[in-house]
């Protein structure tokens, strides 16, 4: 029997069942038997694969995980499945028990290991024909190295690929921190001179930059040359695992930025490729890879997701939201002030204390997310003046409810942990800012390829950001109020309202609706 044909059939035996009360593993995902047939085709035919399943891929209790284990522990060759530390505790204790004695199988569980020399994760041995579960960090570590840490032709499966890029950014992220320059003072003493003014120069250089939220700033190709002289005068380049080695290793059109702390005079130093898909392109040809995430790009075929990581030709899915069971209600307000105008702040909290009022209940969660770090301090303040200590700013436990003021890296590391909210405020999109140096740099890189920055940089992360932090929200068919009108005279507002599907819209509060 074909491995699409036993995986449908074992599948299909198990949704017959319904949902499993006792181990609370959900059946009724409607996408369970397309999925699985996809997943165990790649298997079969070593082809790639991207799977937009339209739910979130890293909350504990998602059901479509059953469609690509299913395959997986059926398969009678090895298996690497990249996934988060959180969800393989969740694979290992629940799902694959229960696909274990359900499908009769006894395929050998690993869970990567870190070689002690390399940190990173190896593969068990040659003969190994199992399922090794990885983390990506790990995963990327070893694929990144000049000589793969892992066999060519395992097939891989990608549990996160809406969050793949962030991923692949901290891993090819080098940075030069203060103690990396005191140890090269006493491995150099002879040179000592030479590495303080270098040092002095770049430390004069990044602080007379004005401040800025993010206290990082792009270091130009001038103030970049005499850290290259220094690598190339003492032969930094050579010394192999070194950060010096790696900073100076070359790149096309790295960007470069120094981030500060002015209290006590210090600053670090950062570099990455300003485009990664040369970087990346050498990993997906060594196996088969399929990529499963909640929602990467809005076009099914993904084709700016797949130029920026360097992905080939692969088949491509993309499920649609349940309008029973997804459905949100969206607010966005009428001639609400742009946010770039003098208006915008007052008429913000104003809004903001009114949908309070009439639609949260204090037995639930209503999340408020501001990008603007003193406007979201501003908002914290003014609400606990009126709803007290049921307003937190950026501080949580897992049972709490309230009312949270927060920024979008927050809320991105701590939803899960939360439960689904009833109500989300969202302020302004979240297009990532040109004062971060990283995008500011990769902007610079579009506009000198005379490319659409917007649409194919600021817009697609923007996106992939509104989904993924309004998911949990649809989990309890909750509000969602969009305070950015923007998406009204944009556009690019249509690209928005496509995202933010399926929903409910309004443009007036209305208690009995919120109900």
């Amino acid at each position: 029997m074909a491995i699409e044909a036993e995986v449908h059939s074992s599948l299909l035996s198990l949704l017959r069942l319904g949902k499993n009360q006792a181990l609370g593993i959900a059946t009724n995902w409607q996408h369970h038997l397309t999925m699985g047939r996809l997943v165990a085709r790649a298997l079969r035919l070593e082809r790639s694969a991207l799977i937009q399943t339209a739910l979130k891929s890293d909350r504990l209790q998602v059901p479509y995980r059953l469609s690509y284990l299913t395959p997986a522990l059926l398969w009678k060759s090895a298996v690497i499945l990249v996934v988060t530390e959180s969800i393989q505790e969740q694979i290992l204790q629940v799902e694959i028990p229960y696909l274990q004695a359900w499908l009769k199988t006894d395929k050998e569980i690993v869970v990567g290991f870190p070689s002690t020399a390399l940190s990173k994760t190896c593969f068990p041995n040659p003969d190994f024909s199992g399922l090794l579960l990885v983390s990506p960090q790990s995963w990327l570590a070893a694929q990144l190295e000049p000589l793969a840490q892992f066999p060519t032709g395992i097939p891989t499966l990608i549990d996160g690929a809406d969050r793949l890029q962030t991923w692949i950014d901290e891993a090819l992220t080098v940075a030069i921190h203060p103690k990396d320059w005191s140890t090269l003072m006493q491995q150099y003493p002879e040179s000592g001179e030479l590495i303080r003014d270098v040092r002095v120069a770049l430390t004069k250089a990044v602080f007379s930059h004005p401040p800025n939220p993010y206290e990082s700033y792009l270091v130009t190709e001038a103030e970049q040359a005499g850290l290259r002289h220094l690598i190339d005068s003492l032969g930094l380049g050579d010394i192999s695992g070194s950060v010096w080695q790696k900073f100076a290793l070359p790149t096309t059109q790295p960007v470069v930025w120094a981030k500060i702390e002015r209290s006590l005079g210090l600053f670090s130093l950062f570099s990455i490729p300003v485009t990664i898909a040369d970087r990346l392109a050498p990993i997906w040809n060594r196996q088969p890879v399929v990529l499963v995430g909640g929602a990467v790009e809005l076009d099914p075929q993904a084709p700016i997701y797949r130029s920026q990581l360097g992905l080939g030709e692969l088949t491509c899915l993309k499920f649609s939201r349940d309008r029973q069971t997804e459905l949100i209600e969206l607010y966005i307000p009428k001639r609400f002030p742009l946010p770039n105008t003098p208006q915008y702040q007052t008429a913000l909290i104003q809004q903001i204390s009114l949908l309070l009022k009439v639609c949260w209940q204090k037995d639930t969660l209503a999340v408020i997310i501001i990008g603007d770090s003193p406007l979201k301090t501003q908002v914290a303040a003014f609400l606990a003046s009126e709803f007290g200590s049921q307003v937190q700013l950026e501080k949580v436990s897992p049972s709490w409810a309230g009312i949270l003021v927060s920024g979008w890296k927050f809320w991105q590391q701590e939803q899960d942990r939360l439960p689904p909210p009833h109500l989300m405020i969202i302020a302004t999109l979240p297009i990532p800012s040109v004062e971060s140096p990283l995008v500011a740099g990769r902007v610079a890189h579009y506009k000198h390829q005379r490319q659409d920055w917007f649409r194919l940089y600021l817009l697609p992360a923007a996106l992939r950001e509104l989904q993924r932090a309004i998911a949990p929200v649809r989990e309890r068919q909750g509000v969602v109020a969009l305070l950015d009108s923007r998406v009204n005279y944009r556009s690019y507002g249509q690209d928005v309202l496509a995202a933010l599907s399926p929903y409910n819209r309004i443009n007036y509060p209305d208690r009995s609706w919120f109900t």
